[in-house]
């Protein structure tokens, strides 16, 4: 029976990205001086739209990793993603960190560096533009970063918030194929049409 358990939870350990994103060696004073200890933030994804971020304390390195990891793997959350990239800008705060995010056209890449990059690419995110602004502290950023990514809604969300059409909130790259798939379409007709008269 344990066996399986610990099967069980070695295939769910495989399928998710796991990243160290900042190991910090951080003191507590007590009565005879200092402890020293050590403070990890992972960033666990499945690259298909899931993240989860873990922050672990341990006296030893390995120890705080394996702690964060099961914390960020508890707090994951689902991101509604548009393709390869997001459907809208967002901005989001944490701390003194501030994070921009921004669709980009497919071929584009992840403009992004540090813990933007790690969260951005754990959650399955290929094609982004984002900026750092503020804190530069690991931590706060990611967190940041991860709360940009959780005021994200899907485009027919959005459409009917705004109460428009749900091609008028699409980005221009996505807006362009459909246009081109409706042109085939009636091209397509319309050479039916003309087969038929004949």
């Amino acid at each position: 029976m344990a066996d399986r358990r610990d099967r069980r939870r070695d295939d769910d350990r495989e399928e998710l990205d796991e990243r160290v994103v900042d190991i910090k060696r951080v003191a507590k004073v007590i009565k005879g001086g200092r402890r020293f200890a050590f403070r990890t933030v992972v960033i666990v994804g499945d690259n298909k739209g899931r993240i989860g971020i873990g922050v672990g304390k341990a006296r030893g390195v390995p120890d705080s990793i394996r702690k964060a990891a099961d914390r960020a793997r508890k707090n994951m959350v689902t991101i509604p993603l548009s393709k390869s990239t997001i459907p809208h800008e967002v901005t989001a705060r944490y701390a003194g960190a501030k994070v921009l995010l921004k669709p980009a056209a497919p071929g584009t890449g992840v403009i992004a560096a540090g813990a933007v990059r790690a969260v951005i690419e754990a959650v399955g995110v290929s094609d982004i533009l984002t900026k750092s602004q503020g804190s530069p502290n690991l931590l706060n950023v990611a967190m940041a970063t991860v709360e940009a990514l959780q005021q994200i809604h899907p485009p027919e969300e959005l459409a009917a918030m705004r109460g428009k059409n749900l091609n008028q909130v699409l980005p221009f790259w996505e807006r362009r194929e459909l246009a081109q798939q409706q042109v085939e379409v009636l091209v397509e007709d319309g050479a039916e049409e003309a087969e038929g008269d004949e």
